[in-house]
Formats: structure tokens, sequence, C-alpha cells
């Protein structure tokens, strides 16, 4: 009986093992091919990456996203969309307009959207898996540009919610000013107090947090208003609500203009998701500015230094997966 006992905590053990330091291939980019999306959050939920992006319209004259799609994977290379999982405008009373970058994630066993509209509201959505259906269970937004404590002075967007290892969820949002809040254990209410983030230099929007060998990670857009375009930039704390020490940039500009990304642990690589203007560009080279608001969601490896500092992430673009692509053309 011992025996046994000893050669199934063996298995079990070299199980977890394996499991950890699996290694995925990846097979070009962009990753979705089929139509445009741009501002990847993506998350591990059980065996699989979910990717949860906004939607670049075929005929969109600007940022009028409307709707949310979910992506899943299993092996990195092949990213099924399981269609369309939300749409504000129709699913809520009070969202009219601005469906842009959304996050989401897992607690207790459901699944919870955020999602800003109008540029000045932040919604959250609710589901039993993580490819929906999801639904307001609030009737109003969950936090908005004129919450008691917000500061913004430009769009109020672009939510990212970090789950520390006490449990304690924490959602990070804004433009120009880093806000964040605790959320309350329910996901769907905060103790009512806005942090603001300090040390983060030329932040400009796309906040995202994460955890790395005991540091907190905040990344996030940069500034295109100081002489350069949008970089994905980052700082580092010992506490997710800082003060932060600004490290530098992770990702330079892109063929977008734009720069919004999320980092991602899946079995035993780092991940950074983005998106480029690489399809666009290929499909309408023709129209100036196409790229800018008909987007592709991509990924490459991150890499860590010794002292925990990340290396910078060279794009890449895969020309088969431009040539085979089926997006609007």
């Amino acid at each position: 009986m011992k025996q046994i006992l000893t050669i199934s905590l063996g298995l079990v053990m070299l199980s977890a093992c394996t499991t950890k330091t699996v290694h995925y291939e990846l097979a070009g980019n962009p990753i979705i091919t089929h139509m445009y999306s741009a501002d990847p959050s993506a998350h591990v939920f059980g065996d699989s990456l979910y990717v949860y992006p906004s939607h670049d319209r075929d005929h969109a004259m600007g940022f009028d996203m409307e709707d949310y799609h979910c992506y899943v994977t299993a092996d990195m290379k092949t990213f099924e969309d399981l269609g369309v999982i939300f749409r504000p405008f129709e699913q809520t009373t009070w969202a009219k307009k601005n469906a842009w970058a959304p996050d989401c994630v897992e607690r207790n066993g459901k699944y919870y959207l955020y999602y800003p509209t109008d540029v000045k509201y932040i919604g959250v959505a609710v589901s039993d898996h993580p490819w929906g259906p999801f639904e307001d269970p609030l009737g109003h937004p969950l936090l908005t540009i004129d919450s008691p404590g917000v500061v913004c002075d430009r769009d109020f967007i672009d939510p990212c919610v970090f789950i520390d290892d006490d449990g304690q969820a924490y959602m990070f949002v804004g433009q120009n000013t880093c806000c964040c809040i605790k959320l309350n254990e329910d996901m769907i209410s905060y103790d009512g107090e806005v942090h603001i983030i300090e040390g983060l230099e030329e932040f400009f929007e796309a906040s995202w947090v994460h955890k790395y060998a005991g540091k907190y990670y905040l990344s996030y857009s940069n500034s295109p208003f100081t002489g350069h375009k949008p970089e994905i930039a980052y700082a580092m704390a010992d506490n997710p609500l800082g003060p932060y020490e600004y490290k530098g940039i992770i990702l330079g500009p892109v063929s977008s203009g734009t720069n919004h990304h999320s980092i991602v642990q899946f079995g035993g690589d780092w991940f950074l998701f983005y998106h480029t203007g690489d399809l666009g560009i290929y499909n309408h080279p023709d129209i100036p500015g196409f790229e800018s608001v008909h987007r592709s969601v991509c990924v490459d490896y991150l890499y860590y230094n010794e002292d925990g500092t990340i290396r910078p992430v060279v794009p890449t673009v895969s020309e088969e997966k431009l040539k085979n692509n089926t997006a609007f053309k």
C-alpha cells in the first residue's frame, strides 16, 4: 500500500511539473485573420487560454466598436472564435456607443466581463462560462468618470482587473491618470475609495497588471503627445497600489498607431498579446488610415532578465497569415 501511494504521489508531482513547463510553439501573426480585432485581454481559465479583444467593424470609420467576441486556444496555434458574447448597446439600458477595450476574470466559478462605453462608463457583465452569454447584473455602470474620487481629464476607458494571491481584486482604469479601485468579493461593487497610481512615466492608457516573482508589474501605453508614437511601457512595485518605479519599454510603436496589450503565462511560457495594423495595410494599402481602425491581434513570447526586468519584444508578422486572411477587403 505504501509503495502504491509513493508511486501515485510521484505521478501527480510529475504531471504537475510537466503541465507547468509545457512549451507552446506559435504559428505566426496575426492570430485572428477572419475579422479585425484589437486591445486583447488574455487569460488562462482551466487548460485553455482565452482572448477578449475589442472588435473593429468591417466598415468602421473610427473607433465605433459595438460588441465583444471571445477566442480560445489550447495550443497557441489555433484560436477559435466562440462568437459574440456581449452586446452592450442591446443588453443594457445605459450604454450607447464606443464599446472599447474589455477585460475578463474568473472568481468563484463566475466570469466577469469589464468594459467601457461612451468614454465615461465602466460596466460589468456576468456569466457562468468564459464564452458567455454575459448579462448586466447592475442595470447601471460599476464606475463612471463622475464617481467620487475619479481623476480623469480625457476618456475614462480601458479597465484591467487583477486578482492578487490574497484574493483581493483590483480594477485599474483611465486615460492620462491611472485610477484604481478595490473590488468587493462579489466583483460587481467596490469599497468606495479611488486610488491614484503614482510612478508611471507618460501614462496614457491601456493599463495591465500582472505578478512575477513576488513583484507587481503595471504596463501601459505611454503618451503619443510627447514627441513619439505610443509604446508599451512598464513599472514595478512591491504592492499593487504602488508606488511604482518606472523600468522602460516592452514594445515599441506598432503599425496601427494605437498600442494596447496584455501579458500572461500559459504553460511554461510568458506571452505578450498586442495588436497591429499589418492586416489592414495588407488588405487596403490604398486607403490611408484604414489600419488605424482595422487592427489585428498578435502574440509573441515575453522574457524576463535575471533581475526581473522585461526584455523588449520585437513584433513579428507572417506573410503567409496575411496572404491567406479572410477578413473584410
